[in-house]
């Protein structure tokens, strides 16, 4: 079996969106679907075109702004509606309109939802799945079809499902996903019903779960133990209710526990960067104690079994962490992570052959860093600046800063006004800008570009894209340290950069200052 044949189909930006807190911007969106390439799964589903104007914008920017290397970019959505002409059907439509190359309809598989909540009979249900998938493939398209409420179905009517799945592959589907849609599942049902439904209908199944028993990645491995060859899950688990199958601990066990080939090998050492960059679009903290990729799966405290590692690591490592990206540490006296940062380094395109006393320097520096609250999973602007900064022929700072001083005004009318302050230093020369904004950290931007576009003239062109702050901890009252994360655009590409600290405008200032120094790397001046 090839990955070819196995389907790895990610459902981070449609259910995986369902999860209460997140909400991707457009931007969002493209970064979680390059992150998720990286990793090399096969199948992204982006969205539900025409249903919500934020996926419409998204496969629109797609078509020109995603280049993805390994996926094949999925837009969701209905079966036509019970009594309505598919050609007429307005979303039907929009899946076309969305021109990816891969479409997933939902459709109903049980019975009481047929009745109670489509209001039609068991036969148009049939024929509304054979309708759309029939247009979608006469429209170039390949289909795929999750049937919703398979197993609560299979309990109700166990050859109604079946019926819905040969209905759609004999209009063309190539796939048919069952869907535990509530979640109830436990291993051995999953298996048994596969099973049954495996002996019953020739074309390629799929398998959806959801992890409200907690069992959403067993049920997954079950079912392809039954003979499902194609598996949906989200990143880190996201979605709604307790979330879906885990995208991360799916892959990871296929490869490394059943032998599946279900990604490319070089994508495996992926697992944990893509893991914890897409944690921070989310803007949700990274599982300390997620398998495989968490912090912590692979940390070990003193005692017994730090004495046996320094025997052999593999006495208590189920796995070699570097496989999936991660280190093994030893929590009273952590190990240093060289590989990783020579690894990321080659990533961003600076060579640190020969340079082991700089990786030595930015490993050390990357722990005091990360101990303060800083993390550079999601700002690899960041991260190549603090490398570069390590090397023989590092960049000079863009200035020298002498103060910067914010203030906030609010008026009488309710109008709220920010201005700030820099004085900074350039090439030996003085200079004092102010700028206003609509807020101190705009006002901060305004005031630091005016004061540099003189002398690095290609800043006149960055912006600020995206703003992003978490609360690390709490120390009494309203005393926390604080994490930001700016998104930058020059109109050419975007980064993000990083910056932490106690009070949010000088963590803000850190992740500003990165932003435009990166800037100035990406697009040096003759």
């Amino acid at each position: 079996m090839t990955s070819t044949d196995f389907h790895v189909f990610d459902t981070t930006l449609r259910d995986g969106a369902q999860r209460e807190g997140v909400s991707y911007s457009v931007a969002d969106k493209l970064a979680v679907a390059r992150l998720l390439d990286e990793i090399g799964v096969g199948y992204i589903e982006g969205g539900w075109p025409g249903a919500l104007p934020k996926d419409t914008e998204f496969f629109s920017r797609a078509r020109t702004e995603l280049q993805l290397k390994h996926a094949q970019l999925v837009a969701f959505g209905s079966t036509r509606k019970a009594g309505v002409a598919v050609e007429d059907d307005l979303q039907v439509r929009a899946l076309l309109d969305a021109e990816t190359p891969v479409v997933c309809l939902v459709a109903k598989s049980d019975v009481r939802h047929v009745r109670e909540a489509l209001r039609t009979t068991l036969e148009e249900n049939l024929a509304m799945v054979a309708d759309t998938v029939a247009f979608l493939v006469g429209h170039g398209r390949r289909v795929f079809v999750d049937c919703e409420h398979f197993f609560d179905g299979y309990a109700a009517d166990p050859g109604y499902g079946v019926r819905v799945l040969d209905a759609a592959f004999a209009a063309g589907a190539e796939v048919g996903v069952l869907c535990d849609t509530n979640g109830g599942m436990l291993p051995m049902g999953v298996g048994r019903v596969v099973a049954d439904v495996r002996a019953r209908t020739p074309g390629k199944l799929g398998i959806h779960c959801q992890d409200d028993t907690g069992c959403a990645v067993a049920n997954t491995l079950a079912a392809v133990e039954a003979g499902v060859t194609h598996v949906q899950g989200t990143a880190n688990g996201y979605g709604e209710r307790a979330g879906n199958a885990d995208t991360f601990v799916l892959v990871a066990n296929l490869v490394t526990k059943m032998g599946i080939p279900a990604v490319p090998a070089e994508c495996l050492p992926e697992l944990q960067r893509v893991s914890h960059a897409i944690a921070e679009l989310a803007n949700i903290a990274p599982d300390d104690h997620q398998p495989y990729v968490g912090a912590s799966a692979f940390a070990h405290k003193a005692g017994l079994h730090a004495s046996a590692i320094k025997v052999s690591p593999g006495l208590y490592n189920h796995l070699d962490p570097t496989v999936v990206g991660n280190d093994m540490r030893i929590l009273v006296t952590e190990m240093a992570g060289r590989a990783s940062v020579e690894l990321k380094g080659r990533e961003l395109g600076v060579d640190l052959a020969g340079q082991a006393d700089a990786i030595g320097r930015v490993v050390d520096q990357v722990k005091v860093l990360e101990a303060d609250g800083w993390s550079f999973e999601a700002a690899d602007a960041s991260f190549e600046l603090l490398l570069r900064s390590q090397l023989p022929e590092a960049p000079p700072p863009l200035f020298e800063l002498e103060s910067y001083r914010t203030s906030v005004e609010h008026w009488r009318n309710g109008v709220v006004v920010s201005e700030a302050t820099v004085k900074v230093h350039v090439d030996g020369e003085r200079i004092i800008s102010t700028g206003e904004g609509n807020g101190p950290v705009n006002a901060l931007d305004n005031a630091l570009r005016q004061a540099l576009v003189s002398r690095y003239p290609q800043l006149a062109d960055v912006a600020l894209a995206d703003y992003k702050v978490r609360i690390l901890g709490w120390k009494g009252g309203t005393s926390a340290t604080t994490r930001v994360l700016i998104d930058t655009t020059d109109g050419a590409g975007e980064w993000t950069t990083v910056g932490v600290h106690a009070n949010i405008v000088e963590a803000s200032w850190h992740a500003l200052v990165d932003a435009l120094a990166y800037a100035v790397l990406r697009r040096p001046q003759p």
